[in-house]
């Protein structure tokens, strides 16, 4: 189908009051006429002229657009409307790279087609196969101004949105009088309803009939509300830049479509370390380096497994990035710790923030390198560092756009964190990267309030014996014109909701100037992800062809293919553990940031050992699975309860055995962005009783995980699509029936997780205290059939650290009419064997088993009536293909 038109009258508008924010009039604007259109292969192009008497409700209506359409793949369009007139600021391509079009498209075969009404201009997205509208602007007229951007669309009565982050609002986003604001500020106890750390302007919309997502590529200050009074509607409210949408057509069939769709816009996840899928803990609070050395050895007597030891910010000198506090965490101390780990095969990772303490003259190097270089982000007038207050003090912030802040950042590492002299760490954790500043506006004097908030704060306790035995035994690019727009107020104010709401509040301030003539109001959102580039860089570079584990507060779209995150500062309650759920889920099966965790058993304020124990068995399904909280809190490393111990201890053999499982998973996310984790809806997405579900999930393709959620209950109401499952730790099956199930007897260390029908897994044969330890655990296959009696799997295996193996192991599963298949290209080595098959759901005792065609004798297999499970011993090297058949 051609691009098309339908020409109507257009309306006479009246002028309206510049200050309204009445939708009805807003749809009362002129809008624009579409003039001079153009069409070339896969582009259409036109001039929009302003339609009639300009609105000008939040400033100057532009007189003439450029709207620009592409049909870039089968499945993708782009539109983009700008100003020819005027140098607008656009997401730079150094920091999102933009997807090139595929020449072959031809517009009368994709997926989904654009259409337009010329006057008074309005586009519709809509679905080829059904001609279903998907995005509509019908009604609604774009609104283009200096500081305020207006796009609307129509959405079906009770739509399914998914997306707009980060937030803690529920997983499918309420339909009424909801706003979701995008500006990157410091949001401890990360309330539901507000802006947080992160910004992902990307939407998923799953209907019956399929599934699309909507992108706008802009880093702005926006709101985006949604809103049934009169027809449900989702309306962009941006205070700059331009109007830069990806349309993908998802799939009709298959909801993960559509996150393969955006993964092919800003990049599929990095590939991270075997060993950052094991256990972490960390503190901010641990008054010294003997504090982190017992820790350590708690882990050990308790027998948890613990992977990697994390430091807050307590190891800094008077809380300056790049030092360590001679008498509380030495140097030497510190070493012998980090040295302790890696010869126990354990890692660690440190805090570096990016607020850089203001000490000119007094031999501070971080500081002094950084005024040699002149990479701090620099006043309004250009001539003086753009100033905050943060942990150290008053501080300078590094401008990310600076040619040479790169350099001048991986310098730091490599001087600080020297394997030789400084501390090896084998991860980086970046916080306060929105930037967050503690100076209220106007920060006019940013010492008197670093003064009068005690920053740095001092210490409490006195220094260890700096001697003191440890780790022994024990029992535990262009410059934008801006003249004559009001940066610090725009008309327009978006629903930031940082201290006062001034976007300058609590941040680094919107009018500093970055290196290349850009400023912070534009680029302000992009803070942390940049942040997140120099620092994963820092790392490559001082670990030449090592995979990285970054681990930020603040993302962008696209962070993903560089770090992971966790979803900052929450609380230890019951409301923080449930939404964590719905973060998880948004941050890893929609904006491509599947490394990702929430602060488990909560950072402020005091846990309980029953909260604890009920988070510890829900972190270990996070992808990223950290223990870490306050220094106003209790401590809650998981040895301190009985109960959440024994929690922690069962919960860690089953993310342990399935930690290859889960690794092949995220090997797949890199390949072509398939989620990692998946809410019920995209495996079920016919199933209306799934669309808003968000306190059950799929770990991986086929672990379904329906944690407690209530406190003091041993017992949940689970929902079980119309499917089979088994039980993971019975193996038993259990037929859903589309409706919600009481699980009971679910007693403070148990977790109910069930494998879903159709899945071959490969699980190691037991868990192990180290991930290093785990690799040399035999694997057993588990054979869970689906309805049909058919299954699949995968097993994916490398060296786990390297950017580029030199080898690597690809294992295919398949399981039809009593039949186990095994085949692959084994060019890693897994050292070790297959030690059983057990196929689940066999209803009476095989006659024969096959292995290799061979028929085995009795003593080799077993057969349980009660679970229905078969156990086939093997022992077999995995080292080559094999079949297994019972009949």
């Amino acid at each position: 189908m051609r691009f098309s038109a339908v020409f109507l009258v257009p309306l006479v508008i009246a002028a309206v009051s510049a200050t309204s924010t009445d939708p009805d009039i807003l749809d009362a604007c002129p809008g624009y006429n579409a003039t001079n259109v153009t069409t070339h292969g896969a582009t259409l192009t036109a001039s929009l002229v302003l339609a009639g008497q300009p609105c000008n409700v939040y400033g100057n209506d532009t007189g003439t657009l450029l709207l620009a359409v592409t049909y870039e793949t089968k499945s993708r369009i782009h539109v983009k409307i700008t100003d020819p007139s005027s140098d607008r600021y656009e997401v730079p391509e150094s920091v999102v790279p933009r997807p090139k079009p595929d020449p072959s498209v031809n517009p009368s075969q994709a997926d989904i087609r654009f259409n337009y009404t010329a006057s008074p201009f309005s586009f519709s997205i809509y679905r080829s196969s059904s001609k279903e509208v998907l995005f509509s602007t019908a009604s609604h007229p774009i609104i283009f101004e200096p500081q305020y951007l207006r796009v609307k669309t129509n959405l079906p009565d009770n739509a399914n949105i998914y997306g707009l982050g980060e937030h803690t609002d529920s997983f499918r986003l309420p339909t009424s009088n909801t706003t979701r604001t995008f500006w990157s500020r410091d949001a401890y106890g990360v309330p539901s309803g507000s802006n947080l750390y992160g910004n992902h302007p990307i939407y998923f919309e799953h209907r019956t009939t399929g599934t699309h997502g909507v992108f706008l590529l802009n880093s702005n200050g926006m709101d985006v509300k949604i809103n049934d009074t009169a027809g449900t509607s989702l309306e962009y409210n941006i205070i700059g830049g331009v109007l830069d949408f990806y349309f993908l057509a998802g799939s009709t069939t298959d909801p993960t479509e559509v996150a393969r769709q955006y993964a092919d816009i800003v990049g599929a996840p990095a590939e991270v370390p075997y060993w950052s899928f094991g256990f972490h803990q960390c503190r901010f609070g641990y008054q010294n380096y003997i504090d982190v050395a017992n820790v350590i050895m708690n882990y050990s007597a308790a027998s948890i497994p613990l992977e990697t030891m994390w430091t807050d910010i307590d190891y800094m000198y008077k809380r300056r990035i790049f030092t360590v506090d001679p008498d509380y965490f030495p140097l030497d101390r510190m070493r012998e710790i980090v040295d302790y780990l890696h010869s126990h095969d354990q890692h660690f990772v440190l805090m570096t923030d990016p607020a850089i303490a203001y000490l000119p003259g007094e031999g501070y190097g971080p500081f002094d390198r950084g005024v040699q270089d002149d990479i701090w982000l620099k006043a309004a007038n250009g001539s003086s560092y753009s100033l905050g207050a943060v942990w150290p003090g008053v501080t300078v912030f590094p401008d990310w756009f600076n040619e040479k802040t790169q350099d001048y950042w991986t310098n730091e590492f490599k001087l600080f964190y020297d394997p030789t002299n400084g501390l090896d760490i084998d991860g980086a954790w970046i916080d306060m990267n929105e930037p967050s500043s503690f100076c209220n506006y106007p920060c006019s004097d940013p010492f008197a309030q670093a003064q009068e908030q005690d920053l740095p704060p001092a210490r409490t306790t006195s220094p260890p014996d700096p001697n003191a035995p440890i780790l022994g035994q024990t029992t535990l690019h262009k410059r934008v014109d801006h003249s004559g727009d009001d940066l610090q107020n725009p008309p327009y104010m978006i629903d930031n909701q940082a201290g006062t709401g001034a976007l300058s509040d609590k941040t680094a301030y919107v009018d500093a100037l970055h290196a290349n003539g850009m400023v912070e109001y534009d680029t302000h959102n992009l803070y942390g992800t940049m942040m997140s580039t120099a620092t994963h860089n820092a790392m490559v570079a001082r670990r030449p062809g090592l995979r990285t584990l970054v681990i930020t507060r603040s993302t962008f779209a696209g962070a993903g293919t560089r770090v992971g995150k966790w979803l900052g500062d929450n609380f230890s309650d019951w409301d923080h553990y449930r939404n964590s759920i719905a973060g998880i889920l948004g941050m890893a099966g929609i904006f491509q940031v599947p490394m990702v965790g929430a602060d488990i058993c909560g950072y402020a304020d005091n846990t309980t050992e029953t909260l604890c124990a009920r988070w510890a068995m829900l972190g270990a399904f996070y992808p990223f699975m950290r223990d870490h909280n306050a220094d106003t809190s209790i401590s809650q490393e998981f040895y301190r309860w009985p109960t959440v111990a024994q929690a922690a201890r069962n919960v860690l053999d089953i993310r342990y055995r399935l930690l290859d499982y889960i690794y092949t998973a995220f090997h797949q996310a890199h390949e072509n962005g398939t989620p990692v984790l998946n809410p019920l809806w995209y495996k079920y997405p016919q199933d209306p009783a799934t669309f808003p579900i968000d306190l059950q999930f799929f770990y991986g393709d086929s672990i379904l995980v329906s944690p407690v959620t209530e406190e003091n209950v041993t017992s949940v109401t689970a929902y079980f699509p119309q499917d089979v499952f088994y039980d993971f730790l019975t193996l038993e099956p259990f037929h859903g029936t589309g409706a919600n199930v009481t699980l009971n007897d679910v007693n403070f260390t148990s977790i109910p997780v069930h494998i879903r029908g159709g899945a071959v897994l490969p699980l190691r044969e037991k868990s192990a205290m180290t991930t290093t330890e785990l690799r040399k655990t035999d694997f057993e296959l588990v054979v869970a059939p689906s309805t049909q009696g058919t299954a699949s799997g995968s097993l994916y295996a490398d060296d786990g650290v390297s950017v580029t193996p030199s080898a690597s192991t690809t294992v295919e599963f398949s399981y039809e009419k009593g039949l186990l298949t095994v085949t692959g290209k084994f060019g890693y080595p897994l050292g070790v064997s297959v030690s059983r098959v057990r196929f689940l759901g066999v209803g009476s005792a095989p006659k024969t088993v096959l292995v290799n065609g061979v028929k085995t004798k009795g003593s080799a297999y077993s057969w349980n009536k009660d679970s229905q499970v078969l156990d086939v011993t093997l022992n077999t090297p995995f080292s080559r293909g094999f079949t297994v058949q019972h009949s």
